[in-house]
């Protein structure tokens, strides 16, 4: 009942309840509700949803159905060596806060989850708690998602927080996958010695521009092969290492200076990022790691924005257990 109520647009427990109190007749004995001596279905009592939300095992909700959606969404077995650059299938890794819950020690809860590239599933969810304990949580997550969705021969894409040592060589050596990270400065020796290559000699080898939502948008992107020395001696199976820019350009409206109406202003801003991978030039053309790249952030546009927005989970005023997240 709740599940066909969130299907019909409600995004509150109010509205759940309240639709579900409404529920005519042949919905209620769809649903399998119980029938009373009169023999009419009788809808269950708000408070007992709001305690079954309460008791609810997400984690173990939320497992099953990751489970379901890796049945649906396996590509099958990814054969390697492949035979030239081509796509591969991506898993993008990345945490989210639960705004709207607190747990036993007061603290927000977060959670890390993976999804496909392609359909934007998530099929493996982990609570980690508090935002320092995300990062060692992706190893377990990713062992636990590789039981039942093998891992071998895919893309593993994260944000600059998972840019270490030892989830690189945990996904090329143990998941026998691929990694494709962002480099900032939380990892200075890797980010300096990247920074310090001669990217003024590589050209741009690919360049998407794309036009919407009131901005235009120019990508670019240049590869070169990681170095020996300084790069592939600092991060482990290292194998090329990319630098995108991201030039913006939007119309916004500013109020003028007298203070009276708005005139029309362009707005320009810049933005250059450093990505690392295990991908070598054989497996991944400049295309390919740009698309990687953008693919990753899928994850904050089709779930994360979903969650806050369309089901405003932060603006829950449910406190309690697993209620917020349920």
């Amino acid at each position: 009942m709740s599940a066909a109520a969130v299907l019909c647009g409600c995004t509150s427990l109010a509205d759940v309840t309240a639709w579900i109190t409404a529920a005519p007749q042949q919905v209620l004995a769809a649903a399998g509700c119980r029938r009373g001596p009169a023999g009419a279905c009788i809808p269950p009592h708000p408070d007992t949803v709001v305690r079954v939300f309460t008791l609810l095992g997400a984690g173990q909700l939320a497992g099953h159905a990751g489970a379901f959606l890796a049945r649906r969404a396996a590509p099958g077995p990814v054969t390697f060596p492949v035979a030239g650059p081509g796509w591969l299938p991506g898993i993008a890794v990345d945490g989210k806060a639960v705004r709207g819950a607190a747990g036993p020690d007061g603290l927000v809860p977060y959670l890390l989850a993976a999804a496909t590239h392609d359909a934007c599933a998530v099929i493996a969810e982990r609570l980690t708690g508090p935002k320092t304990n995300e990062v060692p949580e992706l190893a377990p997550l990713l062992r636990e998602l590789s039981e039942y969705y093998c891992l071998a021969g895919h893309v593993i894409t994260v944000d600059a927080g998972h840019t270490v040592r030892a989830h690189a060589s945990f996904i090329c050596g143990e998941l026998m996958a691929h990694y494709v990270m962002t480099v900032k400065l939380n990892t200075p020796g890797l980010y300096g010695a990247i920074d310090a290559l001669d990217w003024a000699s590589v050209p741009v080898q690919h360049e998407t521009t794309q036009t919407g939502h009131g901005r235009h948008e120019r990508r670019t992107i240049q590869v070169m092969d990681a170095p020996d020395c300084g790069v592939r001696a600092r991060f482990p199976h290292a194998r090329q290492v990319a630098l995108i820019e991201r030039y913006i350009t939007r119309t916004v409206r500013k109020r003028k200076e007298n203070g009276r109406g708005y005139r029309k202003a362009t707005v320009r801003t810049a933005v250059a990022a450093l990505v690392i991978t295990s991908l070598d030039a054989r497996e991944a053309g400049p295309e390919h790691l740009a698309g990687y790249v953008r693919r990753h952030w899928r994850i904050e546009n089709k779930i994360h924005y979903v969650r806050d927005v369309t089901y405003r989970e932060d603006d829950s005023r449910v406190r309690t257990g697993t209620g917020p997240a349920s």
